[in-house]
């Protein structure tokens, strides 16, 4: 896919229960029609991180929005204060979760580039997020990137009071991409191991990437987790899923 001229800009849109959260929104320039990816960010939060993945999307062709889940917590504030203030409370609840992606999929459904297709990607907490939307939402793909907790509780120590996906495996409705690091500990190459069998259980469409020598986080180029060819395999996989599932 050629890398292309984009525009960015911090936009509003409508998520649960009409709630006016604030997003980030990456647009390609000269393109015709273009698929949607809606970019859930990880527990850092809004973070420099997330709106340079969601630029990446836009330089590559994609219509893309990275919505801002702590806009109630912490209007306004640093990604890190909103990041604790959301930790205190316990995460982001799933219910509000699914509304806020929901009306991501719809504003970028509404974007007069749109081809009407929309996919979902998460990275961490997002990528537990990302499949829990692709259960919940009609959209056309959803890649999980090293999602912790999908089928096993948080330990009590985390902060987060969320609890496992396992029952809504069969509720699937779209293929799933998963990418996770052998060496990760949440979630650790057993977890991702029944994950795998319980899709193939159900029958789902899905395909799953482990990467020897790689832990959480792999794919953060700020962070000494980052595993260069980890990630770039990883990013290689998306871009054919995504030219799979999202082309007009």
């Amino acid at each position: 896919m050629t890398i292309g001229d984009l525009t960015a800009r911090t936009v509003e849109l409508e998520g649960h229960d009409g709630d006016a959260i604030e997003a980030y929104l990456a647009l390609p320039l000269d393109t015709g029609p273009a698929g949607g990816v809606v970019v859930i960010h990880h527990m850092p939060g809004w973070d420099a991180a997330s709106k340079e993945i969601t630029r990446r999307f836009a330089a590559n062709g994609y219509l893309a929005v990275c919505p801002n889940l702590y806009s109630r917590e912490a209007p306004g504030a640093e990604p890190d204060d909103a990041a604790a203030v959301a930790r205190a409370n316990g995460g982001v609840p799933d219910e509000r979760l699914v509304g806020d992606v929901a009306g991501s999929a719809a504003f970028l459904r509404g974007r007069p580039g749109s081809n009407g297709k929309v996919a979902t990607i998460g990275f961490c907490s997002g990528g537990r997020q990302s499949f829990l939307s692709a259960c919940s939402l009609d959209l056309d793909a959803a890649v999980d990137c090293y999602g912790a907790f999908v089928l096993t509780p948080p330990p009590d120590e985390f902060p987060l009071r969320i609890g496992p996906l396992g029952d809504r495996v069969g509720d699937l409705r779209c293929p799933l991409l998963g990418l996770f690091g052998a060496d990760d500990q949440y979630p650790g190459p057993d977890e991702v191991a029944e994950f795998e069998r319980s899709l193939a259980a159900e029958g789902k469409e899905f395909e799953f990437h482990s990467y020897d020598g790689a832990g959480h986080a792999f794919f953060n180029t700020d962070r000494p987790s980052f595993r260069p060819e980890a990630a770039q395999d990883g990013w290689e996989r998306i871009w054919a899923f995504f030219g799979r599932h999202l082309s007009a």
